[in-house]
């Protein structure tokens, strides 16, 4: 009975996720603007290598799990920049594998401020294992066969940022591809497609002493069809090296960050999460953790202090 129970509430929390395929969430979206927003794209001036892993709802029969690496920098036109990111995510019986490049472009507004505007192409391998779903219900169609398809989608951003400063409008994937489509004996058709995704970040750097900083940050999350997000993130910074803060998803969870600057160049974070939907008797939360490295080519461009966004 409690299998049972897990099961229906699992359903119901990645209704939104399984069947719409949503973009991946992350706790730690600060360290993996590239999945967010294609105009991000060099925007660091430096080669910019990510690896992020999340485990979500650890605990319960397929939770979600998700990949990422994220490969970003300048140009030899330093107002141009490239991406390249891969995301694997795994839902139940579905799983999807990204593979998607980016462009970008960038203009001086102020003496340290610039308008960025950058494009996302890419492919997107979904593999679903229906037929590993029992539904109890004999001939039910919806879940008698596999499917397994290679989806194309592009994607734009916006994104406006300072040393301290960052805002951003963007929607990684607009082509609303057909994932599955069934002729039901009803005479109706079972389609599920996927769904537009809007998102719009920003984020500020406070300084509250020469040693203590406090980087407020959110990311607001629109899709049609199912609920929409807020994140609300804030981190302390001490000495430009030990980050640690706290971050919430409204009505969704609730969870701490932790990151610590190796070198200026190398940044580790860590994050743990608790649901505060039906879910929370069933699992132990959700971890993440990423890494991010800067290469620097230009001993003229050497990074001296962290770089906050």
């Amino acid at each position: 009975m409690k299998k049972l129970i897990i099961t229906g509430l699992l359903g119901i929390s990645l209704g939104g996720s399984m069947l719409a395929q949503q973009d991946p969430l992350y706790t730690q979206y600060r360290n993996n603007m590239l999945s967010v927003n294609p105009a991000y794209a060099g925007s660091r001036d430096a080669l910019t290598i990510g690896l992020l892993h999340r485990s979500q709802w650890v605990g319960i029969d397929g939770a979600p799990t998700t990949q990422t690496l994220t490969i970003h920098g300048p140009l030899v036109n330093e107002n141009l920049g490239f991406g390249f990111s891969v995301v694997h995510d795994k839902i139940g019986p579905t799983s999807s594998t990204g593979l998607y490049g980016d462009l970008s472009g960038r203009v001086k507004l102020t003496s340290n401020g610039y308008l960025a505007g950058g494009i996302k192409l890419g492919l997107n391998f979904f593999r679903s294992n229906l037929t590993d779903v029992a539904t109890g219900a004999q001939g039910d169609d919806a879940y008698s066969q596999n499917t397994s398809r290679i989806l194309p989608n592009l994607g734009f951003g916006v994104y406006y940022y300072t040393p301290k400063f960052y805002l951003g409008l963007s929607s990684p994937k607009l082509v609303q591809n057909v994932l599955y489509a069934d002729d039901l004996p009803s005479g109706e058709v079972f389609e599920v497609t996927e769904k537009r995704h809007y998102f719009a970040i920003a984020g500020v750097v406070l300084e509250l002493n020469p040693n203590l900083k406090f980087r407020p940050s959110v990311l607001a999350r629109l899709v049609e069809g199912a609920p929409n997000s807020l994140d609300v993130t804030g981190s302390f910074i001490f000495a430009d090296k030990f980050w640690i803060g706290g971050y919430y998803r409204y009505q969704e969870s609730l969870g701490i960050l932790l990151d610590y600057n190796f070198t200026p160049q190398l940044k580790v974070g860590y994050s743990y999460d608790f649901t505060l939907t039906e879910l929370q008797d069933y699992n132990s939360g959700s971890h993440e953790i990423s890494i991010t490295y800067d290469f620097i080519f230009n001993d003229a461009k050497k990074i001296k202090s962290p770089r906050y966004f």
